[in-house]
């Protein structure tokens, strides 16, 4: 998926005049890339236009007005598009009783590890690959960034709308699946006809 570049990012004064606009589109938007898996998990699928999202709001919010902080900024958060082939997504969790929180995170740790969370089509498990940094053997952070590389096969298979396919988390303390069809199926397979 082609990269953000500078030319495309709004001064602030212009994105405020389209922001509405624009917030609507993307609220929109990821309802149709937004996956629940069990209770306390939800995946967002992420593309150009999410992304470029999340580039202006940071340059808003942060009242960035020079080329380089800016282009940090994009650095940052391209690393987010899925590349050739590739689902990428944000994995959220989702813990609502705040006292509780640091002792239910706790119970997550490792999903972001080995092949507990994967995709599924047929007999085919599509192993995630999390960003480094989000976890250490003590620690593991409620925001994660998954990538889903395919193979030439399997992408073949995910774009055959009659073939199931299932988003998995298979860990100890959390076995959750949810199916990917109708609009954030189709939505994906965009992206993986998209370069």
């Amino acid at each position: 998926m082609k990269k953000i570049e500078l030319s495309e990012i709004l001064d602030i004064a212009q994105y405020e005049k389209q922001r509405d606009a624009f917030r609507r589109r993307i609220i929109e938007l990821k309802k149709r890339r937004r996956v629940a898996v069990g209770p306390q998990v939800t995946f967002v699928f992420e593309n150009r236009e999410t992304v470029l999202f999340q580039i202006q709001e940071m340059t808003r919010a942060e009242r960035l007005v020079y080329d380089a902080a800016i282009q940090h900024e994009i650095d940052t958060y391209n690393q987010l598009l899925p590349g050739h082939h590739e689902l990428a997504a944000t994995m959220l969790i989702e813990l609502e009783e705040a006292g509780r929180i640091r002792e239910e995170i706790t119970k997550f740790h490792g999903v972001n590890a080995g092949e507990a969370t994967y995709i599924q089509i047929g007999d085919a498990r599509l192993p995630g690959v999390f960003a480094a940094g989000q976890s250490d053997d003590r620690r593991i952070s409620a925001v994660q960034y998954v990538r889903f590389p395919f193979s030439d096969r399997q992408r073949e298979a995910f774009l055959q709308t009659g073939r199931e396919a299932r988003l998995v988390i298979d860990h100890p303390s959390y076995h959750h699946s949810a199916s990917l069809e109708g609009e954030v199926r189709r939505e994906l397979a965009r992206d993986l006809t998209t370069d």
